[in-house]
């Protein structure tokens, strides 16, 4: 007996899976870099100001994707638990650099996914602008070394 197409997952069902997952990385780093910008002082918000620009125009770009897919795009939580105090520029650093972490993360699972071509080439482009954003965090946190092998992948 052939399935019922009304029932059968969708060919991008992983796919729009991961992409959620991106969503709510984007939404956590929306959140993330305004805190970052104001624990930085008014000279060096720049930065983040554009980061969290970033963050915002693809988490506007993943929502019309999955909403154009007839998927509910994920909302944005209340509020995010800080990871560690920010009380300094340092802090803030560390907090970006685990913004992008978190974002690579993400954008690695949805590269994994992925089964449209659209969807890869978003990925590969975002998965490079978070670990190039990373990379300048990382010398602003004083961490060493300031770039990732395998941005997104686990370090061990």
């Amino acid at each position: 007996m052939p399935e019922d197409p009304s029932t059968a997952p969708s060919p991008t069902a992983a796919e729009d899976a991961a992409l959620q997952g991106a969503l709510a990385a984007a939404h956590t780093a929306v959140w993330g870099y305004a805190v970052v910008g104001t624990a930085l002082p008014p000279e060096q918000r720049g930065p983040a100001g554009a980061a969290r620009q970033a963050h915002r125009d693809l988490r506007d770009q993943l929502a019309e994707l999955l909403t154009s897919r007839g998927v509910e795009p994920v909302g944005a939580e209340g509020g995010y638990a800080l990871p560690s105090p920010v009380t300094s520029a340092e802090d803030a650093a560390g907090l970006a650099v685990t913004l992008e972490d978190g974002t690579s993360a993400a954008w690695t699972w949805v590269l994994d996914q992925a089964t449209e071509v659209g969807t890869r080439e978003l990925g590969v482009a975002t998965l490079t602008a978070a670990e190039l954003r990373a990379v300048t965090w990382r010398g602003a946190a004083g961490r060493t070394p300031v770039t990732t092998p395998f941005p997104g992948l686990p370090a061990s």
